[in-house]
């Protein structure tokens, strides 16, 4: 199966892109891992992204669907993908539909992941980090530390990050709503769209997601 997983900052599409990949037994193909890749290896495509980010610029739109295009003509993705992150926009969204349609093939679904904003808020902005370690992750509400701002695995201090506090996180989904929301009309219009919550345990909302995407395959 070919699919777009899309969802606002928080939604959890990292964790469920990973767990559907493997369900489905396609690759993940994360834009944030394309760039890593790309400027890591010294890629003709990566030195042309990290001049852009260099120069405090965007990468522009055809630098990313290019590596996008790139990783989606290997081998592994033959048979399909999950691309996470790419379209960020309807131009990307628009030139990913003329890119596959030159090759012959089509997207089989757009997974949307629905989550309140408020969930939202509440998910990004009671995340709590070790300062010893950065991958002690703790919450306020879902997985609190034994003793308020201690880490229970080393004792370091528990802060919460600048791009975690309430006021960046209402921001990005400003930006979400302005600049990504926008390709789910774009895909509904061509019948791709499954909407599912993203409320629940990790487990549920994969299972929910592989059962939704079954039935758009069996329609």
């Amino acid at each position: 199966m070919r699919i777009v997983l899309v969802g606002p900052p928080g939604a959890g599409k990292g964790t469920q892109a990973a767990y559907l990949a493997k369900n489905l037994k396609v690759p993940h193909i994360s834009t944030g891992d394309l760039f890593r890749a790309n400027i890591s290896q010294g890629t003709p495509l990566g030195k042309l992204a990290k001049s852009y980010m260099d120069a405090g610029n965007l990468v522009p739109d055809e630098v990313t669907i290019a590596m996008a295009q790139e990783r989606m003509a290997q081998p592994d993705a033959a048979n399909g993908f999950l691309l996470d992150g790419f379209p960020r926009n309807v131009s990307q969204a628009k030139a990913l539909d003329e890119a596959l349609a030159t090759d012959g093939v089509k997207l089989d679904a757009v997974l949307d992941l629905e989550v309140p904003e408020d969930e939202v808020v509440t998910r990004i902005a009671g995340r709590r980090v070790c300062r010893n370690d950065s991958a002690h992750v703790f919450h306020v509400t879902y997985s609190p530390p034994k003793t308020e701002g201690v880490c229970d695995l080393c004792g370091g201090e528990l802060y919460q990050r600048d791009d975690d506090s309430e006021e960046t996180v209402r921001t990005r989904l400003e930006v979400y709503h302005t600049q990504t929301e926008p390709i789910i009309d774009h895909y509904r219009a061509q019948g791709l769209v499954v909407t599912i919550s993203a409320l629940g345990k990790v487990t549920e909302v994969t299972e929910r997601a592989m059962a939704a995407l079954e039935r758009g395959r069996a329609a």
